[in-house]
């Protein structure tokens, strides 16, 4: 009996010692993961004759003072270089920031860095450019020396601006989150209540490295249709001939860098919208998106899924209407 009553008396201690512990040592909350922030860096103009050839340099120099930055995914150089040849965009530098968000859907990119660089009497000026891609917002930055002072000097202290002004004003060049809901019913406001085609979609999709389960995009897509009216013929159950629509594509997802603990990756989704009966297309949509999380292929399949919400938010609209929705099956 008095080793059941000295037993208790101790859980019982233990029991009050432990209810007057601080809230935040008896349960501590997760830190929240940092963000990683997908930049292009572009090349930098030439400002008078006394710059030239300066330009290219510093904007390679930038690159390598950027790409260490654990904060930041950088686009590879590869990719801007195809953007230039696709889009016909200028190489001189000083992208349009009108033409920063068509940017953002082709790389992924929400930040992209640009500038120029001049001399000024004995003065060597570099001028940083930091655009987002989803608000249009300009920030600047700079570095200045001499002219005869070391170039990867200067730029490593102009990387270290940008990189801090990435860091401190992001919310004024990323746009903050919105909920997929949000966005979904942002959709049916926009597209109101007008008919809709019936659709058939069929979307592959692969992760490099990794074997793909089932498809994000593709599911995603169906999801939205599925919400926003539109009547989804099963890809495997039902006739291709009995849609109006056939929206097609193909999606990858690839490793793209580790940040830690984190895990970047890279996915591309394309998707073409067909009147079936015609063969005529009537929408297409690209779009390359970034994802972050512990695991790879969670990171891959949420990249995807983003790129389908933003690719449906583009093209859906064009499919709905009184026409598309009367069509004739053949």
């Amino acid at each position: 009996m008095t080793s059941l009553k000295t037993l208790c008396s101790a859980t019982l201690i233990a029991l009050l010692m432990t209810s007057t512990l601080p809230a935040q040592e008896k349960k501590k909350k997760p830190e929240a993961e940092p963000a990683v922030y997908p930049v292009a860096v572009f090349p930098f103009a030439e400002r008078g004759r006394d710059a030239e050839g300066l330009g290219s340099k510093v904007t390679d120099l930038l690159f390598v003072n950027l790409v260490t930055n654990p904060d930041l995914y950088l686009v590879e150089r590869e990719e801007i270089d195809k953007l230039f040849t696709e889009q016909e965009l200028n190489r001189s530098g000083l992208i349009d920031p009108g033409k920063a968000t068509q940017i953002g859907y082709l790389t992924g990119a929400k930040i992209l860095v640009t500038g120029s660089v001049l001399v000024v009497g004995d003065n060597l000026y570099v001028v940083a450019k930091i655009i987002g891609t989803e608000t249009s917002r300009v920030l600047g930055a700079s570095a200045k020396g001499g002219i005869d002072d070391e170039l990867d000097g200067l730029v490593e202290e102009l990387a270290k601006d940008v990189a801090s002004t990435i860091s401190g004003r992001a919310k004024d060049l990323v746009a903050k989150p919105v909920s997929k809901e949000d966005r979904l019913a942002a959709l049916v406001k926009k597209m109101g209540k007008g008919k809709r085609p019936s659709v058939w979609i069929d979307i592959p999709e692969r992760h490099i490295g990794q074997t793909t389960y089932d498809p994000a995009a593709e599911t995603e897509l169906t999801l939205f249709c599925k919400e926003l009216g539109f009547e989804v013929v099963d890809r495997k159950e039902g006739n291709r001939k009995d849609a109006d629509v056939l929206l097609t594509g193909e999606g990858f997802s690839q490793f793209a860098s580790r940040h830690g603990n984190l895990v970047s990756v890279k996915a591309r989704l394309e998707v073409k919208a067909l009147d079936r009966a015609s063969g005529k297309v009537l929408a297409v949509g690209r779009q390359t998106s970034v994802a972050v999380d512990l695991a790879e292929h969670i990171a891959g399949k949420t990249a995807l899924q983003d790129a389908a919400v933003s690719i449906a938010e583009r093209i859906l609209p064009q499919l709905a209407g009184p026409a598309k929705g009367n069509r004739k099956r053949k």
